[in-house]
């Protein structure tokens, strides 16, 4: 418990004063204008920010332009970096979407790789001068980690004495450096990172720059706000429940949930660690879904597999691609189509976005029939019970550190103190019920193969990512349609379809709810609130199917951009 003359106020307070002093004071905004006043922040008013025509033009290329630039040597690797951190810097002031920004160091590293380019005539590797962001689980050297718990501030982990304070640095850094990544910032959570918005007593609550009556969600919620600015062509965060795939689709992003095992999660902090019936995963969010491939690319050819004992030894598989974008250009792709999972009901502009993608596959020529899998409840039962194996100790035990209170957002599913933690032979049964599901729904997926007349299975599903465009804070209620694809460790791409717009996306005066749970969130709905929030839905995939997901997602992405 911390003394009365180090409060957890205090600690607090003294954190968010370093960080907001991190930025450089040339980058300061004299004024934050109100939500009333600017409920978007996005593109033409981030402009007015103080940033160059140049560091505009640079900003909003996506990675795989910016690389292309930076390995022919027409834009350094410095002016990359010192325009994404002049744009981050905004995006923090805007959002509240930074913990840690390091962009001195950032800006040596730059140099560094000019050095090499000058000196060699070729760069360093294939993401020279690619400025990427990280979630605030990554350990990076000369950088604080404190995943917004304010008992870790000055420990590593929690822990003081250890050696290893802004020393240790976790595997994909070490992987991002040699591949010539320039690292310069690390975003905002929610303590314990089991909520689908971004809140913790350090920096307060993250917002959405699209409307900031909204949430960036969550837990990977500074990145979501932080891309969604342009503040960073790509970054990572992690995923247990939809924490890469809700920022994503609440910011108009693309961002993949890979399965368990494709890329490294070797040394990065974490919660509950050693709970591992459904691990938490790590994976990119970025403007554009060829950004997120050529990191995924990068990484695996760093063999990934050599340094972490559980990275499956699969490089990225190039026929898989190709296949994919075979069939997908040539109409021979089937899709299921799943609306509803008769729990929550999506709002309106969800729906829409929906018939959109639906609309915009068969206009390709490709099939699509609907999906009626195993009883997702049971899926999302079984996840819910994972997330509470330890009772919450972890979680409490963290908090307790500095005395803090717990987010109302995690206390909803973690209550105001731990419970008792399931024994063996409770989580045999768990693991026992989590594997019959997972096969019930693999042959469920085979069975399909009767119905699509190409001779094999649908090819993905196409569903919601979460039955709303974003939350509005404190309402984030049902992880229910991210959180399936975790207990059944398939591979889900979102793809930014639309924007909401209260003149079509109107309440359904004719909603029946399910029970009280659906009645409550179609209530939190109101157009006037929502305008102008980015929809998105998921596209998913089988396990390790990344190859063939991201090759559909950029597709069908591509094709609806191209139609609106």
């Amino acid at each position: 418990m911390a003394s009365n003359t180090s409060t957890w106020q205090n600690l607090g307070k003294a954190k968010l004063d370093s960080i907001n002093n991190s930025i450089p004071s040339k980058w300061r905004l004299s004024s934050i204008p109100s939500i009333e006043e600017q409920r978007d922040v996005t593109s033409s008013f981030i402009h007015s920010c103080g940033l160059s025509k140049q560091e505009i033009d640079i900003t909003e290329t996506d990675a795989v332009g910016i690389v292309e630039k930076t390995t022919n040597g027409k834009w350094t690797a410095e002016e990359v970096t010192v325009a994404f951190c002049h744009r981050a810097s905004l995006a923090h002031q805007l959002t509240n979407c930074l913990h840690e920004a390091f962009f001195d160091a950032a800006i040596e590293d730059a140099k560094r790789l000019d050095k090499y380019y000058a000196e060699n005539k070729a760069p360093i590797g294939p993401l020279h001068g690619l400025p990427v962001s990280l979630k605030d689980q990554f350990h990076v050297k000369g950088v604080e980690t404190t995943m917004g718990y304010i008992g870790w501030i000055g420990t590593f982990m929690g822990k003081k004495g250890t050696g290893q304070e802004k020393v240790f640095e976790s595997e994909m850094v070490k992987e991002l450096r040699a591949l010539g990544a320039v690292l310069y910032c690390k975003t905002s959570v929610p303590h314990t990172l089991m909520a689908g918005e971004t809140v913790n007593n350090i920096i307060g609550y993250t917002t959405n720059p699209k409307n900031r009556n909204l949430t960036c969600g969550g837990s990977s919620g500074g990145e979501g706000a932080l891309i969604g600015l342009k503040g960073s062509p790509v970054g990572f965060g992690t995923d247990i429940g939809g924490s890469i795939r809700i920022p994503a689709a609440f910011n108009g992003l693309y961002g993949i949930r890979p399965s368990s095992g494709r890329l490294p999660y070797e040394g990065m902090a974490n919660s509950m660690d050693g709970q591992n019936s459904v691990l938490s995963v790590v994976g990119p969010l970025a403007t554009s879904a060829r950004s997120l491939r050529l990191v995924i690319k990068a990484l695996l050819s760093q063999q990934p597999w050599l340094h972490d004992p559980l990275v499956h030894e699969i490089p990225w598989r190039e026929d898989q691609e190709k296949e994919a974008l075979d069939l997908m250009k040539n109409s021979k792709l089937t899709f299921g189509i799943y609306k509803n999972d008769g729990i929550v009901t999506p709002h309106p502009p969800v729906q829409r976005a929906l018939d959109i993608a639906v609309k915009t596959l068969e206009k390709m020529g490709h099939k699509v029939i609907e999906w009626k899998p195993p009883s997702h409840k049971r899926g999302i039962d079984i996840i819910a019970k994972i997330w509470m194996f330890d009772g919450g100790v972890d979680l409490h035990s963290s908090l307790g550190l500095a005395g803090e209170p717990m987010a109302e957002q995690v206390q909803a599913l973690y209550g105001s103190a731990p419970i008792e933690p399931l024994n063996a032979t409770k989580i045999a049964e768990v693991n026992i019920a989590k594997r019959e599901y997972q096969k019930e729904y693999m042959e469920y997926w085979n069975s399909t193969k009767d119905q699509t007349g190409t001779g094999r299975p649908i090819d993905a599903i196409l569903m919601p990512l979460a039955p709303f465009a974003a939350a509005r804070p404190t309402k984030y209620k049902y992880l229910g349609y991210s959180a399936i694809v975790n207990t059944l460790d398939y591979t889900s791409c979102i793809v930014p379809v639309t924007n909401i717009d209260k003149n079509v996306d109107v309440v359904d005066k004719n909603f029946k709810p399910f029970g009280e749970q659906d009645k409550d969130i179609a209530a939190d709905y109101d157009p006037e609130i929502y305008e102008g929030a980015h929809v998105a839905v998921q596209l998913v995939g089988r396990r390790l199917q990344e190859e063939k997901v991201l090759a559909m997602a950029e597709q069908l992405g591509n094709e609806i951009a191209r139609s609106r």
